[in-house]
């Protein structure tokens, strides 16, 4: 099953999407019969839906989406990981077969926020309903992330966007050590995603992002990486199509069985998804 492991949806509103600026033309509802005619050009079978807002009715909102298509195999919601009554938030979602993670927008938090007692409490609460979790971040708080994922053997975790890089710096260091750190731990996977936002949006090349593939390749392995469109976001700086072409490209060397986990079987067995509507 080929799927698209991080793309959004949203009935757009100012007050609730205040990260978005004024002129970006993703200021719209995006919904699933926009996205389903490219993942069909792609050749997936369905996504993966990632929260965009930080409450509870977004995992509602999600949810009712899934019921309504079947292109969407999956939904990674929210929850207040902080709260005293996070199990009783997740007791509400982790029944819906489509539940299948949780995320918290930590890019926007103090660079120590993941290592706060409440919140390390509710990631441990995770486990007992066999939620996976994605990690948003920007290499600044990798020091984190490492420090997180290592107290944490057992919970699944993916992070989002390569954490980030500064692409568009063509830097590499001290990202590239740190993500070498972070793939040392079996728990956690990478998401080839959200690439093209990093880079300058108007005038990036293919060889842009080469430098940053090739360290996440090495250190994770074809194994623990799954492609990501970051659709509806990434239309600020590339189309789907283009997305897709430019990391078709670079892994156009490795082997059939390899592109698949890539493009698909990585996602499916991380995130336990099924195969609703195939």
């Amino acid at each position: 099953m080929r799927i698209d492991s991080h793309q959004h949806f949203w009935r757009y509103n100012a007050s609730e999407y205040d990260w978005m600026q004024p002129d970006w033309p993703i200021r719209r509802d995006l919904l699933p019969p926009d996205l389903a005619p490219l993942l069909s050009h792609g050749g997936f079978s369905g996504s993966v839906a990632v929260q965009a807002r930080q409450c509870l009715d977004e995992n509602r909102f999600l949810l009712g989406l899934a019921d309504e298509h079947p292109l969407i195999k999956g939904v990674v919601g929210w929850v207040d990981l902080r709260s005293d009554r996070v199990e009783e938030q997740l007791i509400q979602f982790a029944g819906h077969p489509k539940f299948v993670g949780v995320r918290h927008v930590v890019q926007d938090e103090p660079d120590d926020f993941m290592l706060g007692e409440d919140f390390l409490r509710g990631i441990a609460a995770l486990r007992q309903f066999e939620l996976t979790y994605d990690i948003l971040i920007y290499p600044k708080q990798l020091p984190a992330a490492l420090q997180l994922v290592e107290r944490f053997p057992e919970q699944p975790f993916v992070l989002d966007h390569l954490a980030k890089p500064p692409i568009r710096e063509g830097v590499l260091s001290p990202w590239r050590e740190q993500i070498q750190l972070i793939a040392g731990f079996p728990n956690v996977h990478c998401k080839v995603s959200g690439m093209v936002t990093e880079a300058n949006w108007s005038a990036w090349k293919p060889a842009d992002f080469t430098p940053y593939l090739d360290v996440v390749f090495e250190a994770f392995g074809v194994g623990r990486l799954m492609f990501g469109s970051d659709w509806p976001v990434c239309l600020l700086a590339a189309s789907y199509e283009q997305g897709l072409q430019l990391v078709s490209d670079y892994v156009a060397p490795l082997s059939p069985q390899a592109r698949e986990a890539f493009f698909g079987g990585n996602a499916t067995e991380f995130y336990t998804l099924g195969s609703e509507g195939e």
